[in-house]
Formats: structure tokens, C-alpha cells, sequence
């Protein structure tokens, strides 16, 4: 049997932590004295935390030094952290357990595939840690996704090839990313962002057992 793996995304596919972001970035705006709406927040999905607040800061038609914008980033991400400190199983998305103990059951080789430098400590506050046989967060990567660095890197510790891998993605540029590495990818969330992705689900509470088998043949 050739061997499988199943390479997971964090934010939006294991947990929700975009939430955390905007109430985060939100603080920021607010102390700029820029609006930030949760419609603004759509467009630093799957952006580098320099950008975001590039953008942030375009909405506002605010200028800040570099020095100025590296005291906001560091201001944001202890926001930020200290958010997810408070972090429990109940934050993990539904039904993303029963899959995970799914593959535990049939010995297939998990992966994390992340852009976020916290994806440990997620991970340990959810009760999740334990649970990946390798992870690939934004402390080993040095492109993003689209870029399918974090893949490739994440099928290459669970010693698969990246056509046996599966990905789990809730962005358009994961799903781009999983392409590119000649992944299947899976798309968690709205057809109409991810269709470039071979098959879309809203949640996990959709994805049968039997759908599951069939991706190990």
C-alpha cells in the first residue's frame, strides 16, 4: 500500500483563531484611530503580519516609520497571544477530532502545515500537541503560501511523497500551495473561494468515514 499522509492547515481548519487576529488587530486600529470592520479584516486572510498592518494603516491614510511599525507588530502580537492563552479543547473546530482519531486508528502519518509562529502553543492550549507526528510552523518557512514551501517541507518529515499527501486548507492560497505541490487538496469552507480545490466541504461534519476510506486506497 502506498503511504499516505495528511497534511492539516491551523487557523480555520483546526481551530479559529481569526477571531483572535481581528480583536487584535481591532485593538490596533482603534488606538490609531482607524475604523477596522470585520468586512476590512477579509482582506489580511492568509497575509503576512507586516502587510496586514500595511493595510491597516492604507484605510486609515495613516504613515508610520519602520521603528513605529515594528513597536504596533510586537504590540499586536502579545494582543494577540495573550488571547489564545486562554485557548481550551472547546476551541478546536467540530467533528476535526473524529477525523484526526480516524487516521491515528489507521496509522496514517499527520502533519501541520502553518504560517503561524504560535502553531505549537495552539496546539499544547487545545490538547492537540500530541496528536501530529510533525509540524511545519512560520518559524521554518521563508515563503508563503501560495508558495508550497510549508508543504513540501511538512511531507518530507512524515517521509511521504507529495502525491500521496492530503491537504486540509481554509484559503485560497493554501489551496494553490497543495496544488502546486501536486497534493489533493481539500477546501474547508465556501465553494465559491476555494473552488480550485478538488473537493470542498463546509466543516468537517460533512466529511463522511467512507470519504475518508476512499482517500486511503
Amino acid at each position: 500500500m502506498t503511504k499516505k499522509a495528511f497534511i492539516f492547515d491551523l487557523d480555520g481548519v483546526i481551530v479559529d483563531t481569526a477571531k483572535f487576529h481581528f480583536l487584535a488587530w481591532k485593538k490596533l486600529a482603534d488606538d490609531l484611530g482607524i475604523s477596522f470592520t470585520e468586512h476590512d479584516n477579509e482582506q489580511l486572510k492568509g497575509v503576512s503580519r507586516v502587510r496586514s498592518l500595511e493595510i491597516i494603516l492604507n484605510l486609515g491614510g495613516v504613515n508610520m516609520t519602520e521603528t513605529d511599525k515594528l513597536i504596533h507588530l510586537k504590540e499586536k502580537n502579545e494582543d494577540y497571544l495573550s488571547y489564545i492563552s486562554e485557548m481550551t479543547h472547546a476551541d478546536v473546530l467540530p467533528d476535526v477530532p473524529r477525523i484526526l482519531n480516524f487516521l491515528k486508528a489507521h496509522h496514517i502519518p499527520i502533519a501541520l502545515g502553518s504560517a503561524s509562529k504560535n502553531a505549537k502553543q495552539i496546539l499544547e492550549k487545545v490538547g492537540l500537541l500530541n496528536i501530529f507526528d510533525a509540524i511545519v510552523d512560520g518559524n521554518e518557512v521563508s515563503k508563503a503560501k501560495p508558495d508550497p514551501e510549508v508543504f513540501l517541507i511538512a511531507a518530507q518529515k512524515v517521509a511521504a511523497k507529495p502525491e500521496n499527501c492530503v491537504v486540509f486548507e481554509d484559503a485560497i492560497a493554501g489551496i494553490q500551495a497543495a496544488n502546486q505541490a501536486k497534493m489533493l487538496s481539500i477546501g474547508v469552507g465556501e465553494k465559491e473561494v476555494l473552488h480550485q480545490a478538488k473537493y470542498v466541504f463546509h466543516d468537517f461534519t460533512e466529511i463522511s468515514t467512507e470519504f475518508l476510506e476512499k482517500l486511503l486506497d
